[in-house]
């Protein structure tokens, strides 16, 4: 089994300490935090190993996962690629495109393996629907959250908007084409609630919306191409597939026909996947494992979760303050 250490040790580095500790494929050697006090809680309570240096706990194992906030991101990074461990980070990859491509750049020279926290790639209704998703040409995302200041340390595109940002892109095969955007500041310095819209070369629309201000929940993204309409619900773990084909010359009687203005008839039905429910924190960290046992390309690679990046870093960089 893989050697395991994490860095940052708050509300998700515990939860990647728990899974990493339960998993089969990885043995937990431990875990560094810059705050002692914290770190000494948490070996006492779940008896994790607390190293008294990011060195130490780097040198004594096989993969690193940096579970720190996001301006200390390129530092840890930088320390696991030359120490010539394999890197696991959470998202956003770094606080900056520059930084992200020069780790692109020693990721390559050392020669080891890079996996982003994208979670909503494993999760199990977008998992469920990914096979069916084929050439979008619109595509509406919310992902809306109730306030806390623990994301605020990053604007609302970097923390929420950038879940959807990955999905997108990993279902478009085109290059971005431009980007409008819009953020109001509410609480937070930075704008608390964004809109985007995204256009692709091969003209694909998508418009998403990220609030950390609002009063409920949601998680929804919405794709439209030729003949379908795809929904996923990331918070319920739903999806639904709507399809249309030519409609038979003797339809049944519970036959769904539409007719268009041409007189065309399509049948609508119904192509829902099974989901199958997981954990997709585990999921993301054993795929790692599987990608260096294997040396094949982990699912979200150093490269898209870059890709992410300087979209978000566009509709920042594009924001209209309102």
């Amino acid at each position: 089994m893989l050697k395991a250490g994490v860095l940052g040790a708050g509300h998700l580095g515990k939860i990647h300490l728990k899974l990493l500790d339960q998993s089969q494929k990885y043995t937990l050697i431990g875990f560094f935090d810059n705050d002692q006090h914290a770190a000494q809680q948490i070996e006492q309570e779940f008896g994790y190993k607390s190293y008294p240096s990011m060195e130490a706990l780097i040198d004594a194992c096989d993969v690193i996962d940096v579970v720190t906030p996001t301006i200390y991101h390129f530092e840890c990074a930088e320390k696991v690629v030359t120490a010539g461990k394999h890197l696991f980070i959470e998202k956003p990859i770094t606080q900056t495109v520059a930084e992200a491509e020069k780790l692109l750049k020693l990721v390559e020279q050392h020669g080891v393996q890079g996996q982003v926290g994208h979670v909503e790639r494993f999760n199990p209704a977008f998992m469920g629907v990914r096979g069916k998703i084929e050439n979008p040409m619109f595509i509406e995302a919310h992902r809306l959250a109730e306030f806390n200041p623990r994301g605020t340390d990053v604007p609302v595109v970097l923390d929420l908007m950038i879940h959807d940002i990955d999905a997108i892109l990993s279902v478009v095969n085109s290059p971005v084409k431009s980007v409008n955007a819009s953020g109001v500041s509410v609480i937070s310095e930075t704008p608390d609630i964004a809109n985007a819209r995204i256009e692709f070369e091969n003209g694909c629309v998508a418009n998403l919306t990220a609030s950390r201000i609002s009063m409920k929940k949601m998680r929804k993204a919405r794709f439209f191409q030729r003949d379908a309409y795809i929904s996923v619900d990331f918070l319920e773990k739903k999806c639904e597939v709507v399809k249309m084909k030519d409609a038979p010359t003797d339809p049944d009687d519970f036959a769904m026909i539409l007719t268009n203005a041409e007189g065309i008839k399509k049948q609508i039905y119904f192509d829902n996947p099974e989901i199958d429910n997981n954990n997709a924190i585990l999921d993301e960290l054993e795929t790692f494992a599987d990608a260096i046992n294997n040396g094949t390309e982990p699912i979200v690679t150093l490269q898209q979760g870059t890709n992410a990046l300087r979209v978000a870093m566009q509709v920042i960089e594009n924001f209209r303050m309102l």
